[in-house]
């Protein structure tokens, strides 16, 4: 096929990481009929997504340099300047742009033929066809906020090598429409541990209405999961608690909306994101470390900021001298003492503290001003933070309604909880991002500015090399 070859190409063009893990793909020409071969394909959406090259590492770790809390360094010190990408850069985005798009050519495969396979029965055809297409909108979630318009790929053009760069808007029709057949046909419970559900996608969709300004509809679906009364946050009493949500043994917890499963115990299917988190020989990952992103806790503003109560900068933080000064911190979130070859802990996509923490900000939006109900969710957050109850008001912790009553008080206090609660999740870039206040933020915090080219990312040359429909002047983002 030659949509296959195009992809095979790119994948030779790519990052040395991203061969050496082999990601698999299915052949177009198969025949998916039985319960176990629809369920292997869909299995196999999920290999280029959890690549080291990408979700499974590098993604992480190219946005967590970007963030307002860490400075990259080595090969990525050049991230934390926000002027854009050098060679080595370029090459590493192109190899996450492959992998989104081999995670997504499996997904049209399944789309494709799950409707053709006779011995499953309707229901299960249903459910399956929204595993994949809640599985293809969040590929196309990813590559729209870091590329803007991308060509679309479906199961109608999977075979087609030249295929135009759609608009931003076109894409997110795309996501929209794959992710409200997912709402409406997913389980509450997914097929296995790390399948998506019914809750899943109206979490991404109420994500993906905040991106596009569909602030109304982002509330009704985050209210939705949080009035379907089956998540809540884990509670929390001491630092080490927290190894409850990160912890390289947790299976899974009530908090947990979409993860991407990992095992330290299973070849190659360990997760390879600590490894550039730590430093060699600190206790915190036996493999060692790349220490690839630092920050400092007093000369950073974030950190020189962060209420020191507040457990999760116990959690999060440790220090680290290698020649940057004595205040210089590494980041232990996802510690794996028992690691081997690589983490067990898993990749918290979505979590419901981001839900409560997205349903605040809706609220807010929604209603042109906060609300007491979406103070109170941020609050759960909060208090759990501080080891309290996240459902008892707690008058030595909680916010007052009355000090963040404009619209821009809180939505910064807002951004702030999300800054602290998602940290190295490779998250908080996209934030500001959608917020609209990187500029203002970075030049805040780090007194850079940011270049508007380093906002996205470059159509990769794999892309307009094969794809001949893609002009490389035109069709390029600006500054590339």
């Amino acid at each position: 096929m030659r949509y296959l070859y195009i992809l095979l190409i790119f994948l030779v063009a790519s990052c040395k990481k991203t061969l050496e893990e082999h990601p698999k793909s299915i052949a177009a020409e198969n025949f998916y009929n039985k319960p176990a071969e629809v369920e292997a394909g869909l299995n196999a959406i999920y290999t280029p997504l959890r690549d080291g090259g990408g979700l499974g590492a590098l993604y992480q770790t190219q946005l967590e340099c970007y963030a307002d809390y860490f400075y990259g360094r080595g090969s990525h010190a050049i991230l934390s300047t926000y002027t854009g990408l050098d060679n080595t850069n370029i090459s590493r985005v192109a190899g996450m742009w492959n992998l989104f798009y081999l995670s997504i050519r499996n997904a049209n495969i399944m789309v494709q033929k799950i409707p053709l396979a006779s011995a499953v029965a309707d229901a299960d055809k249903a459910r399956y066809l929204a595993e994949a297409k809640f599985l293809r909108a969040l590929n196309y979630f990813y590559l729209v906020r870091n590329w803007a318009g991308v060509p679309l790929r479906t199961e109608t053009n999977m075979d087609s090598i030249n295929v135009k760069r759609s608009t931003a808007a076109d894409v997110y029709a795309l996501v929209v429409s794959d992710l409200q057949f997912a709402e409406a046909n997913l389980p509450d419970a997914g097929r296995l541990v790390g399948a998506p559900t019914k809750w899943a996608a109206k979490t991404v969709l109420a994500e993906v209405y905040l991106w596009l300004g569909r602030y109304s509809d982002a509330d009704t679906e985050a209210k939705a999961v949080i009035g379907s009364g089956k998540f809540s946050l884990v509670k929390v009493g001491a630092v080490s608690d927290f190894d409850k949500l990160y912890g390289p043994d947790v299976v899974s917890s009530t908090e947990e909306l979409f993860y991407l499963k990992f095992s330290r115990t299973t070849p190659g299917q360990g997760w390879q994101y600590p490894i550039y988190a730590f430093y060699p020989n600190s206790g915190y990952y036996p493999p060692g470390g790349f220490y690839t992103f630092y920050s400092d806790s007093v000369n950073n503003k974030v950190l020189l900021n962060w209420d020191r109560r507040d457990l999760r900068y116990t959690y999060n933080w440790y220090s680290q001298t290698f020649g940057l000064g004595a205040t210089t911190v590494l980041n232990r979130k996802f510690a794996d003492r028992q690691a081997v070859t690589a983490a067990g802990n898993d990749y918290p996509m979505y979590r419901y503290a981001d839900l409560l923490l997205f349903y605040a900000e809706a609220e807010c939006r929604a209603n042109n001003g906060p609300t007491a109900d979406g103070m109170e969710k941020l609050n759960m957050v909060h208090r759990r933070a501080y080891g309290k109850d996240p459902g008892v008001a707690d008058p030595t912790v909680d916010f007052l309604l009355a000090d963040y009553s404009s619209p821009d008080a809180f939505l910064d206090l807002v951004q702030r909880e999300r800054g602290y609660e998602d940290c190295s999740e490779g998250k908080r870039w996209l934030d500001l991002k959608r917020m609209g206040i990187v500029k203002q933020v970075i030049q805040n915090i780090k007194g850079i500015t940011v270049a508007d080219k380093h906002l996205l990312w470059p159509i990769p040359t794999t892309e307009y090399n094969y794809n001949k429909a893609i002009d490389p002047a035109k069709d390029q983002n600006a500054g590339y």
